[in-house]
């Protein structure tokens, strides 16, 4: 399906020499011997390409009801957010994008005072008949509220649930009445001014400003929403927001293409070096550049892990995420071979700040529930999987086996914690022995009661998800499981796993914001059909959830995030797993290019050497 908005032909600075006006901050060229003033394009090139690959397909663009990791990429260079992330800071760190400055917090932590920039322009559309339309802090508060409306069913209300003074009554109203009353004034969000928003929490909240950045609490415009709303599926594929690009074809599944903004603010690239060397080379090559650089962004879908490797090595794609089955073809030890050394590709490699949990359905009539029989079966089938062995085979040791929940480079992480659960298929096998789960004449064990007892385990449909299942499959033989493969499309696995359909499969999370928080959230009862995709709920680790809620981060948190952890393992509910490495390849032409540990694309901070 394509968008029908028109691409921009020209930049903004010519087009405004093209007006006649003059700017201070965009260069001028030499007058023609016809008289006629040239441009020298000092942002936003339309000859200026980046094309880049996904592995899956992306399901649709609105903040509020987009669920997965590809979607929320389009949305964070579509729309905008009050805060966002500094480019090259080490530690992530917190700075503003359409907010004038961090905001003003009060003495008990439970009140924000947020300035907007003036000036911000959403991108035109008929739904604002023909006037430039600006962004207010009005449209946050409306966006906001959307999270909370049951209508759209976000996965991301768990943002901000029981935060918002005002908000979760009506939310509550809502599902009452069938409608959301958007409309309606609350305490929470207290509108001083178009350009100042006052936000009043229920409790302080130490990580606000991340929630803030992230991609889902972007602005929207409530009458685009209101005008497109009524059509199937066109609000996800009519995104209006104030970003630097705005989408201008869209083929679902297979094709997305972005053209810079014309109308977007000036902003000049002016980052500071973090402890990483290879900074000094990226400020050399782009301080002082008005952005975005890049005039068109090309995204296409290609779910084999080979085609993309190809299609990079072809020279068809400027930026290529490495997933760990194709690493031995690139990288020795880390590092890039040599043929690719000399061909200029840069590499970007970071422990991403992710957790694969292994996860069992708590819902599930077999697998789910808390009576010692079940808790034995999960813990069983947690201890016969060798999760370093699935490193080695699915990521070709492109990985690291996790013993805690919140990964390295996350506000919280304890290097030195030790699961109670680990690889022991003897002790698997005689936990079943104990609780009767017995083994007939094939092998294959029974459910005490003497019934068949079958695990399905679903996995994506491409070839990483393919050989997932051959290593569950031998983890399972192991301990005498029988094991059914289950493959489906990503869109629809989502669906599944967020309506708590599924039984098993592998689930990674990937931080929305560098704190522990961020990933003890997932095994919250309240955060069922978001992203608890567990379905659990332990009331013992609830309330230890919600005290910790109220601590900034120290010894008092940790020691609650321990308790926490041990909970989860006692009940066998999840088995943590693993946090890949991102090798990010960029051709020799890509400049300022580094992976952002938080962020979901770097396209705005980045330029393209034409001569290359």
């Amino acid at each position: 399906m394509k968008s029908n908005r028109q691409s921009p032909a020209i930049s903004a600075a010519y087009r405004l020499l093209l007006a006649g006006v003059m700017c201070a901050s965009m260069p001028v060229g030499a007058t023609t011997s016809a008289g006629v003033i040239t441009a020298i394009v000092d942002h936003a090139d339309p000859a200026k390409i980046l094309r880049t690959v996904f592995p899956v397909a992306e399901t649709g663009f609105d903040p509020a009801a987009t669920r997965d990791l590809y979607s929320n990429a389009i949305n964070e260079a579509l729309f905008e957010r009050l805060y966002t992330y500094d480019y090259l800071a080490s530690p992530a760190k917190v700075v503003p994008e359409t907010a004038d400055g961090m905001p003003a917090i009060s003495a008990d932590g439970k009140t924000y005072t947020i300035k907007l920039k003036k000036g911000i322009y959403f991108i035109p559309d008929e739904a604002f008949n023909g006037k430039k339309r600006e962004l207010s802090v009005e449209d946050y508060v409306y966006s906001f509220k959307r999270m909370m409306d049951p209508k759209i069913a976000s996965s991301h209300t768990w943002l901000l649930d029981g935060k918002i003074i005002g908000l979760d009554q009506l939310a509550a109203d809502a599902k009452k009445s069938g409608k959301f009353d958007y409309n309606k004034k609350i305490a929470g969000f207290e509108v001083v001014d178009s350009y100042t928003l006052r936000i009043h929490l229920t409790r302080p909240d130490y990580n606000f400003p991340m929630i803030l950045a992230y991609t889902p609490m972007s602005a929207v415009a409530r009458e685009v929403i209101e005008k497109y709303r009524d059509v199937q599926g066109l609000v996800m594929a009519h995104p209006v927001g104030t970003g630097p690009y705005q989408l201008i074809e869209w083929v679902r599944g297979s094709k997305m293409v972005l053209d810079a903004n014309p109308d977007f603010r000036p902003m000049i690239w002016d980052f500071q070096a973090s402890a990483d060397p290879d900074d000094q080379k990226i400020i050399a090559a782009m301080k002082g550049k008005r952005m975005p650089q890049i005039g068109r962004i090309v995204v296409n879908v290609m779910l084999e892990d080979q085609s993309r490797l190809l299609a990079f090595q072809k020279d068809e794609t400027d930026l290529f995420q490495l997933y760990g089955g194709l690493a031995p073809q690139v990288l020795r030890d880390g590092k890039l071979k040599p043929e690719f050394v000399k061909k200029g590709v840069q590499l970007s490699r970071i422990v991403d700040p992710e957790l694969t949990v292994y996860y069992w359905n708590m819902q599930d009539p077999v697998f789910g529930g808390f009576s010692k029989e079940k808790i034995a079966l999960r813990r069983a089938m947690a201890m016969a999987h060798n999760v370093e062995e699935e490193i080695r085979i699915v990521d070709n040791g492109d990985a690291i086996a996790l013993q805690y929940p919140i990964p390295p480079g996350v506000v919280g992480h304890d290097p030195n914690y030790k699961s109670s659960v680990q690889y022991n298929p003897a002790a698997a096998n005689a936990l079943l022995d104990k609780f009767s789960y017995k083994k007939g004449k094939d092998g294959y064990r029974t459910l005490p009661d003497g019934s068949p007892l079958l695990v399905t385990y679903t996995a994506n449909t491409d070839s990483r998800g393919h050989i997932q299942g051959e290593v569950w499959k031998k983890t399972y033989d192991s301990i005498g499981i029988r094991m059914k493969a289950d493959f489906r499309p990503f869109a629809e696995l989502l669906k599944a796993e967020k309506n708590c359909q599924l039984t098993q499969r592998n689930s990674p999370w990937m931080a929305d914001y560098p704190d522990g928080d961020n990933f003890m959230q997932l095994f919250y009862g309240r955060n069922i059909h978001q992203n608890n995709n567990g379905c659990v709920t332990i009331p013992e680790y609830d309330q230890l959830y919600e005290q910790s809620q109220k601590l900034p981060d120290g010894p008092e948190r940790d020691l609650l995030y321990h308790k926490m952890t041990r909970i989860m393992e006692v009940n066998a509910a999840q088995r943590v797993g693993f946090a890949r490495y991102r090798n990010m390849l960029a051709q020799a032409r890509v400049l300022g290019y580094k992976k952002h540990p938080i962020l979901h694309i770097e396209w705005m901070y980045l330029d393209i050497d034409k001569s290359k």
